[in-house]
């Protein structure tokens, strides 16, 4: 199963490889050099169709859990100051995805946006202290009532050129649910209340939708 965001680049990947098998067979007298050419275009195919696939996640829907919004590896518990919404100190857990990790978002937890603001900026390096705050991403607030606003915020890496956001102020979300999608390597930063039991280790490897990130 693949997602939705990425039909248009799949189908151009396939037409490509078409294309590359089509003419290195007709044009291409080195038999090396065409099944080089053949090679490398149905790897191309397979790199693509591996970065957009979108597995079934059964989330088990719990009020009183923070699942992982992303499929990746845990770089940050730490408290920090989170300056453009709450404007207090937060604990701030960040999950780094490498470009062979699954790139879609999904809520967290269940409840209502409060706030969604996309902001451009920079293509610094995912785990660049300051990319949190310079790079392209997207604001996003989820309220309920075991643990009141949850931000998470979708970070471009240098290799990210387009972040998807389906969060809409107002609406209510379903924990679990497909919430957006990071095209080609980023970083999803959660902030939650101090004080909020963490589920998860530095370095440890979360699944999204699956991965208990806190608890209460």
């Amino acid at each position: 199963m693949f997602h939705k965001e990425g039909t248009k680049t799949i189908l151009l990947g396939l037409i490509f490889t078409v294309a590359a098998l089509l003419l290195s067979d007709r044009f291409v007298e080195i038999f090396w050099v065409q099944k080089l050419i053949q090679i490398s275009a149905f790897l191309i195919l397979i790199i693509i169709l591996q970065f957009f696939r979108n597995p079934k996640r059964n989330a088990i829907q719990n009020e009183n859990h923070v699942l992982a919004p992303v499929d990746g590896k845990v770089v940050v518990i730490e408290e920090v100051y989170e300056g453009e919404y709450f404007k207090e100190k937060r604990l701030q857990v960040s999950i780094f995805m490498s470009p062979i990790n699954v790139h879609v978002t999904r809520y967290a937890i269940s409840g209502l946006v409060k706030f969604s603001k996309y902001h451009p900026g920079k293509f610094l390096v995912a785990w660049h202290p300051k990319a949190s705050e310079e790079n392209e991403r997207t604001t996003i607030v989820v309220e309920n009532q075991t643990f009141g606003a949850i931000l998470y915020r979708q970070i471009a890496g240098a290799l990210a050129r387009r972040i998807v956001n389906y969060a809409v102020e107002g609406t209510q979300v379903v924990q679990g649910t497909d919430a957006g999608f990071i095209k080609f390597g980023s970083r999803v930063d959660i902030f939650l209340p101090i004080g909020t039991p963490i589920n998860v280790v530095l370095n440890q490897k979360a699944i999204g939708g699956t991965t208990i990130i806190a608890s209460k």
